[in-house]
Order: C-alpha cells, then structure tokens, then sequence
C-alpha cells in the first residue's frame, strides 16, 4: 500500500516539473519570436500577463467544477492541455495568418493546464496517507519535497534547454517543445492508474466559499500566502537585471548567475526541510526564514557593492523555499476539512503575491528613477506581513480543528 501512494506522490513531483516546464520554457523563446514572427516586444510581453491571468482565472474556477468531476479526471486534463498547448506551440504559428494569436491560443491552452496543476498537486499529496506515527510532521515534509520539484524543474528546463540551443540551434526549438510535451504525456498515463485518495472522506464536504470567509484564520492563511508568493517573486523576477547592470555581464551569464541561483537555493531550502523535517519545527523553521528574508532584502538595497548585493539575492531564495510549502501545511493542519476551495483560494492568493510582489517593485523603483535597490526594499513589506502573519496563526490556532 505504501509503495502504492509513493507512486502517486512521486507522479505529483513530475507534475510540478510539467508546471514548471509550461511557464519557464515559451518566456526562453520571446527573443527569438520577435525576430522570426516580427510580433512587437509589447505583445512578446504580454504572453507573460496572458499566461498568468489565466492561471488566476483556472485558480478562481476550478472550486466549482474539481470536486464534480473528480481528481483524477482533473489531473489527466490538466497533463493532457499542458502537453497539447506545447505541441501547438510548433504547430499553429505556422497554420493561422496571425502568428501573435497562434502563440496566444497555444499559451491559454497550457496555462489551463498549469493553473489546474497548482491548484490540484498539493491536495493530492497532503490527502495520500502515511505510516509515519508523527503523520502531520510527514506530510509537511512531503509538502516542502514537493514544491522543491518546482525549483528543480525550474532550473532544468533553462538549462536543458539552454544547451539544447547551443548544441543544435534555436531553429530547432520545436523539436524540443515536443520533447518536454512528452513528460506531461507520460505523467497523464501514469495518474490514470495510480491510487489516489479524495481531500474530503466520503459521506462528508469540505467547507464552501461562505464558511471559509468567516473564519478568522484563512483570511490570515490568505495572506500570508499573498506575501509568500510577493516575497518569492519580487526578487526573483528583478534578480537577471541586477546581475546584468551591477556586474556588467551577458544576458545569460545574468540568468545564470540571477534567477537560476535564487532557483537552485529556493529548492535547496525546500529539499533540506523535506529530509529533515523530523527534527525541525516547522513554524520556527518559518519564523526564522521571514527573518533571514527581511535580512536579504535588506542586504540587496543597502549593500554598496553588486556582488554582494547579488549574493543577498541568492541568499532571499534560500530564505523564501519554505514559505509557499509552509503556508499550505499550516492551512491543512488549522483546517483539516477546507477541501478543493481553501487550496484553490491559497493557489489564488499565491499567484496575486506573484504579481503584486514585482509590481510593487516596479511601481516603486520607477517613482524613484528606476531604481531597482529601493523598489527592493519597499518589497520588504512582504516578509513583514508574513512573519506578522505566523505569530497571528499561532494565537488563533485553537480557534479551529
């Protein structure tokens, strides 16, 4: 039975790797469409707010249809347009007269597919049972294994798909989008087979919208997952342009040295609480991650020298890896019957941080002559809330069970 579950459990780890291969692999390419396509980089950018806005949407939606038709069908389809839309990616630029739109139908494809995989990964491994005696101890670490996945699937497809490049050329990029479309392909068999066991056990209901929103503690749990995506993203998001302008170097030397660091150390933090678990508490874990946060953001505004400031950066991504994850488990722990609409609103509430985290910095760092250091340091408003938002949770814990 256990070696059962752990196959369900290791297809939901592909399936953070498929999310992350939706969302990181077409941004590789935009470069490269301008040129072939003659698409203006006001419309290349807008396939990023394209993407994200449906994934907010599928977010929003997926309550009232998830739990109709059940996990399982929801998992295959979510593998199934995921894997379409980067086959059509290859194909329908080159079939409709408008390449721009044939991108845009082939993104809105696999964003219903990656919005459906966040809001559906999660409830799946936290419902799998466990023989662990210390159960909800061996979920959280589950959980935190779970969203390195996303890190490590993160820093595979750019460099997989960077050397893929170099080695054959980007003209054959369409050779590789069906290669990665493989994985979700592959993953869709194999979730029509494992076992996989409802959030909710039968003869009873999760809470609906209604009850949610009257309970003290989600509002909080909401929140904290607004800030744990803001303080993810508002880094992550400006980490290339602060190592291509403070250091001088190339574009992908800055993407490398930029996002791909922060990546690598996002999942490293995720993957150390996911083998050690059993020996660290994890709302101090989180305590002290929110402060480490505060401290790199911090260190990234008010270090006179780049490299250092750099390093801070790397440093914020170790600091967030537990936040996402954390938050989840805390959310499941304090509200054990929240079912599909409590994950699906965190789901919701993290890719709302996701957005308003770059954009603060953004806003901020343009009101300031675009500097970027004390947009950084506005963002710092994030890990706050979110240190604000554990101790909170702590008060409020036994308010529900």
């Amino acid at each position: 039975m256990e070696n059962q579950y752990n196959k369900t459990i290791t297809a939901c780890f592909v399936g953070y790797i498929v999310q992350a291969v939706v969302n990181n692999f077409t941004p590789l390419l935009f470069l490269f469409f301008q040129k072939s396509y003659h698409i203006p980089l006001s419309q290349i950018t807008l396939l990023v707010t394209f993407n994200f806005g449906i994934q907010l949407l599928v977010d929003l939606l997926s309550v009232g249809f998830i739990d109709k038709i059940g996990y399982r069908a929801s998992m295959i389809i979510a593998h199934v347009l995921s894997a379409a839309g980067l086959i059509l990616l290859t194909v329908l630029p080159e079939i409709l007269p408008v390449p721009f739109i044939a991108i845009l139908i082939a993104v809105m494809i696999y964003a219903i597919g990656g919005g459906l995989l966040e809001v559906l990964v999660s409830p799946v491994v936290e419902a799998c049972p466990s023989d662990n005696m210390e159960e909800r101890h061996s979920k959280e670490k589950a959980m935190s294994m779970l969203h390195s996945f996303y890190c490590w699937g993160h820093a595979g497809v750019v460099l997989i798909s960077t050397l893929f490049f170099y080695i054959a050329g980007i003209d054959n990029w369409k050779i590789l989008a069906i290669l990665w479309a493989i994985i979700p392909i592959g993953n869709a068999f194999v979730f029509a087979n494992v076992p996989i066991v409802p959030l909710i056990e039968d003869g009873e209901s999760g809470l609906g919208l209604k009850e949610l929103f009257r309970i003290k503690i989600f509002w909080i749990l909401l929140i904290m997952m607004v800030c744990a995506g803001a303080s993810e993203q508002a880094v992550s998001q400006w980490a290339s342009a602060f190592a291509e302008k403070g250091l001088g170097i190339s574009k992908a030397a800055g993407d490398l040295a930029g996002p791909m660091a922060f990546a690598v150390l996002m999942g490293m933090s995720r993957l150390f609480y996911g083998k050690y678990g059993d020996h660290i508490h994890l709302e101090r874990f989180m305590v002290y991650s929110s402060f480490l946060c505060i401290l790199s953001y911090m260190g990234i505004s008010l270090f006179p020298i780049p490299l250092f400031s750099l390093i801070a950066c790397a440093v914020c991504g170790l600091s967030v890896g537990i936040m996402w994850p954390g938050t989840f488990s805390k959310a499941s722990a304090a509200l054990p019957k929240g079912g599909t609409a409590m994950f699906a609103l965190l789901a919701l509430g993290g890719d709302i941080g996701c957005s308003g985290g770059p954009t603060l910095v953004g806003m901020v760092s343009g009101a300031l002559g675009d500097n970027l250091k004390m947009g950084i340091l506005a963002g710092i408003i994030f890990p706050v809330l979110l240190l604000m938002g554990i101790i909170l949770c702590r008060k409020t814990k036994g308010e529900f069970s």
